[in-house]
C-alpha cells in the first residue's frame, strides 16, 4: 500500500500477489491487489480479485461496491446495477455508491428508481452533483421544467463550467432562447477558454435570429478548438444568414481544411464559405476553386447531397445546365426531402426544354416547402446531437 499511494505500481503488485498467496481469503489484500492490476491496465485480472473479494464477504460493503464500480467503468450495467444494490443495502448512507447506482438506474431506464434514490441522497447531503443528476433524470422523462429547475439549482451551488453548459443546453434544447443566451453569455464571461461555452452561446444566437453576434461567437469557438467540426456546421448556418464577416469566415474554413484535409463537409463549408463571401459580381470570385472544392467534398464522400445541390447550382449558374441535372438527381436520390433540389432541377428542366419534368418537380417542391417545420426539425436535431456529445463526454464517469 505504500508502495501505491507513491505511484510504483510495479512494486506494489508484487508485494499484495505475495500478500494474496500467504493469505487467500483476505478480502482487503484481494481488493488492493484487484485495484494495482486496473492502475497497470489489467482489467481481466482485476475482475478475478474483485470477484474473490465479494465472494469471501458479501457483506463487506467495499468488496462489493468496489466490484460493482469495477463494472461500471466497464460500462456493464446490468451486472454492475444489482452490485451496488446490494453494497446500497449494507450501506445506505454511503454517498458514492448511491450516487452511482443512481446514474446506473437512469442509463438503463429505470428514472422512476433513479429519481426516489437521487431524493433520498439529498435529504443526507445537498450537493450540485445530485441536483444535476436530477435534472438529467427529468430531462429524460420529458419533465423540462423540472430539468430546467434542477439544472439551475446545481449551477447556482456550484457554476462549475460543465453545470453552466447543461443549465444553458437544456433551455437551448428546448427553445428557451432568451434565458439560454443569458446564461452562455455569463458562463463564457466565467469560461471565457470553454469552446463548448462559445459554441453554445453561438448556437442560443442563431437559433434566436441574431445571426451576426452568432457568427462571432462561433468564430471564437473555432478558435478555441480549431478541429471540432460541429462548430463549423453552426458557423455554416448562421454564416448564411449573415456574411458581413466574410473574411474571417473564410479564413476558419480554409484553416479547417488545413487541420483535417480528410473531413469531406469542411470542403464543402470552406467552398460555399467562398461563394457567399464573394458572389457573382466580385471579381475576385473564382468559381474553378469553388468547384474545386465541392469536387473534393465528393471525391471524400459521395454521399453528400448538399455538396452535389450545390454543385449542380454551381453548373446552372453558368448555365451548363446538362451538366447540372445528374448533380441534382444524385441530391434528390440521397435526400428525397430536400426542397430546393426539386426546384433547381426543374428551372434546369426548363432550360433543357423537358417542361413535363419541370412542372413535376416544381409540384413537389410546392408541397415540401409547405411542410417548413422539416428544417427547424433538422435544427433541433443538429443541436441535440451537439449537446448529448458534449454531455457523453463529460459525463464518462459514474
Amino acid at each position: 500500500m505504500a508502495y501505491a499511494a507513491q505511484h510504483q505500481d510495479a512494486k506494489a503488485n508484487e508485494h499484495l500477489e505475495k500478500a494474496v498467496r500467504l493469505k487467500p481469503d483476505s478480502t482487503a489484500a484481494r481488493t488492493n491487489l484487484g485495484a494495482s492490476l486496473l492502475r497497470v491496465g489489467k482489467p481481466e485480472l482485476a475482475e478475478a480479485q474483485f470477484k474473490k473479494a465479494a465472494d469471501l464477504e458479501p457483506q463487506n460493503f467495499d468488496a462489493v461496491h468496489n466490484l460493482g464500480e469495477f463494472y461500471v467503468r466497464s460500462g456493464k450495467l446490468t451486472q454492475a446495477t444489482p452490485l451496488l444494490e446490494q453494497a446500497q443495502h449494507i450501506d445506505p448512507s454511503h454517498y458514492d455508491n448511491g450516487y452511482d447506482l443512481s446514474l446506473a438506474y437512469l442509463l438503463t431506464g429505470r428514472t422512476a428508481d433513479a429519481r426516489a434514490l437521487v431524493r433520498d441522497l439529498l435529504k443526507r447531503k445537498d450537493t450540485a452533483e445530485l441536483h444535476n443528476l436530477l435534472g438529467e433524470i427529468e430531462e429524460k422523462d420529458g419533465n423540462f421544467i423540472a430539468a430546467a429547475n434542477e439544472l439551475e439549482a446545481a449551477a447556482h451551488k456550484d457554476p462549475s463550467e460543465s453545470n453552466l453548459f447543461d443549465w444553458g443546453s437544456e433551455l437551448l434544447l428546448h427553445r428557451t432562447l432568451a434565458p439560454a443566451i443569458e446564461v452562455f453569455r455569463q458562463a463564457t464571461g466565467r469560461y471565457p477558454n470553454s469552446a463548448r461555452l462559445m459554441i453554445g452561446f453561438g448556437i442560443a444566437l442563431y437559433s434566436q435570429g441574431n445571426y451576426d453576434d452568432a457568427v462571432k461567437a462561433l468564430l471564437k469557438g473555432a478558435d478555441l478548438n480549431p478541429r471540432d467540426p460541429r462548430c463549423y456546421l453552426f458557423l455554416s448556418k448562421a454564416y448564411d444568414s449573415s456574411p458581413s464577416q466574410a473574411d474571417d469566415v473564410i479564413q476558419r474554413f480554409r484553416r479547417f481544411t488545413e487541420l483535417e484535409p480528410q473531413h469531406a463537409q469542411g470542403f464543402y463549408y470552406y467552398a460555399m464559405s467562398l461563394w457567399k463571401g464573394h458572389r457573382a459580381q466580385d471579381p475576385t470570385l473564382d468559381l474553378h476553386q469553388i468547384e474545386s472544392l465541392l469536387k473534393t467534398s465528393l471525391a471524400l464522400d459521395s454521399a453528400l447531397a448538399d455538396a452535389h445541390l450545390q454543385l449542380g447550382n454551381l453548373y446552372s449558374d453558368q448555365g451548363k445546365y446538362a451538366e447540372s441535372i445528374p448533380e441534382y438527381l444524385r441530391a434528390r436520390e440521397l435526400n428525397p426531402d430536400l426542397a430546393d433540389v426539386y426546384y433547381r432541377l426543374g428551372q434546369a428542366y426548363v432550360r433543357t426544354g423537358a417542361k413535363e419534368r419541370a412542372q413535376e418537380q416544381f409540384d413537389v417542391y410546392q408541397r415540401l416547402r409547405a411542410q417548413h417545420l422539416a428544417d427547424l426539425d433538422k435544427q433541433r436535431a443538429d443541436i441535440r446531437q451537439f449537446v448529448y456529445a458534449e454531455k457523453d463526454a463529460s459525463t464518462s464517469k459514474p
